[in-house]
């Protein structure tokens, strides 16, 4: 089986298998980042537990300190309210030796630091709700101890469910309010194009069908082009045609600032909450 050079015989601890554990599970077996006997997974709930064993080939345990001792890597991939009290639990099984990553959302790394031993390496990720189809978008921010390979470590197994950046922590909020939130922001938009072809006649499935496509072909023809959206959009619109009638509607009503305002807004709300869990 090929690895990525800097996992190589690692083994990758996941404490909680809820939709991002498991979303995370499933890519990096399907990427083949590390084999399946390499992967350790615990949680509360068994059922969730047995279920991946059972697919996958996982090790599983309902022992969170079980899965830390047999893991390099471990991933915190828990609720944030109940995060410190899993750290407190698993605390004393953790050393500078492995790498932590945690994925609670509004948790920074200082505070996941300081709940742990002194010099213990710690990564903070976010990642968005669309890993769980492997086209997540992850940013990563290292902690005062985390090395270089440690980041590229994280960027290695976001990657496996979509695309991962190294940014700086205070930018977090930033990403919350564009990759995290965003998702929320498209969703109405594939729903508003289809109804729009449903008025002109097409039938509601092949509506949404055809939005959601052209959303997603959309993104993957600037990704893969790596081209200003405006060069993009100017490659659809000739002159006098239909699509710079609808791109004109568009601006009419504001379109720009109505997005720009969701990810500022979006990005608000997260420093706010943020202030309240300090």
């Amino acid at each position: 089986m090929d690895t990525k050079t800097n996992m190589t015989g690692k083994k990758i601890g996941f404490i909680g298998t809820g939709k991002m554990g498991e979303a995370l599970i499933r890519g990096i077996i399907k990427s083949r980042l590390v084999p399946e006997n390499s992967i350790h997974a615990s949680d509360k709930y068994f059922p969730a537990l047995d279920k991946l064993n059972k697919e996958l080939g996982i090790n599983i345990s309902t022992d969170n300190n079980l899965t830390v001792m047999n893991s390099d890597i471990i991933i915190l991939a828990v609720k944030p309210q109940i995060l410190k009290s899993v750290l407190s639990e698993i605390r004393s099984s953790i050393d500078n030796k492995k790498l932590v990553i945690s994925i609670a959302a509004g948790v920074r790394a200082a505070d996941i630091e300081s709940e742990l031993e002194s010099g213990t390496r710690v990564v903070r990720v976010m990642p968005n709700i669309a890993a769980t189809v492997s086209e997540g978008a992850t940013a990563i921010s290292p902690g005062k101890n985390a090395t270089i390979e440690d980041t590229e470590t994280a960027v290695d197994i976001f990657e496996s469910v979509g695309s991962a950046i190294v940014i700086s922590e205070n930018l977090m909020d930033s990403v919350t309010g564009l990759s995290g939130s965003g998702p929320a922001f498209i969703f109405p938009i594939i729903e508003a194009m289809a109804d729009g072809a449903v008025h002109e006649g097409l039938d509601r499935q092949s509506a949404l069908t055809l939005a959601a496509q052209t959303v997603l072909g959309a993104a993957k023809m600037m990704m893969i082009s790596r081209k200003h959206p405006g060069e993009l959009k100017d490659m659809v619109t000739s002159p006098g045609g239909t699509t710079i009638r609808g791109v004109h509607t568009l601006e009419e009503y504001g379109i720009r600032a109505a997005f720009m305002n969701a990810v500022i807004e979006s990005s608000k709300r997260s420093r706010e909450l943020g202030k309240k869990e300090q």
